[in-house]
């Protein structure tokens, strides 16, 4: 199974829907998103996966994007601050990561195969022990091309692919 990760979209429905385009690519199944939506019309670009996300410092319309949530259907699921997830067998905790400290020592814990987070608009892929540590990138014009990403995960490798949404692929 391959499971997508986005954050910090900042209501860029433009770059969301290149993000779900990205995923629907990857044949991706499951979305996490790491919060900062912003706004509930930005979830619509998710729609047809199964989506889970975690709100950010930025998500100020909690019961909107509830509701919104709660429309997609598919499993989807708005989880609050912290999301503990398995899929296939690999467990993932999905936060913001404001403090930069607490997403460090949640993947030094080796609680967790796949720590994910967002906040810092950089892309980061860390192996921490046993524990994948995981920023997709960030969704919006101000972010430099190299950190408008999105993360894939292949459950049955555990291996981690970036995929650009401003048009070129790369690869870790």
């Amino acid at each position: 199974m391959n499971i997508g990760i986005v954050s910090d979209t900042h209501d860029n429905v433009a770059a969301a829907e290149r993000a779900a385009d990205v995923f629907e690519a990857e044949d991706v199944e499951v979305v996490i998103h790491c919060g900062d939506f912003v706004a509930p019309p930005l979830l619509s670009a998710f729609e047809g996966f199964e989506l889970h996300g975690v709100l950010g410092n930025n998500d100020g319309e909690i019961s909107g994007l509830e509701a919104t949530f709660d429309a997609l259907g598919e499993g989807s699921e708005l989880h609050g601050r912290f999301a503990d997830l398995e899929f296939d067998g690999l467990s993932f905790a999905a936060l913001h990561g404001e403090s930069k400290a607490e997403v460090e020592a949640l993947a030094a814990a080796e609680t967790y195969d796949v720590v994910c987070y967002g906040h810092h608009h950089r892309r980061d892929h860390t192996d921490v022990g046993d524990t994948t540590l995981l920023n997709p990138g960030a969704q919006f014009p101000t972010v430099p091309d190299e950190h408008r990403t999105v993360a894939v995960v292949d459950t049955d490798s555990a291996s981690v692919r970036f995929r650009s949404v401003t048009g070129s692929a790369e690869s870790r």
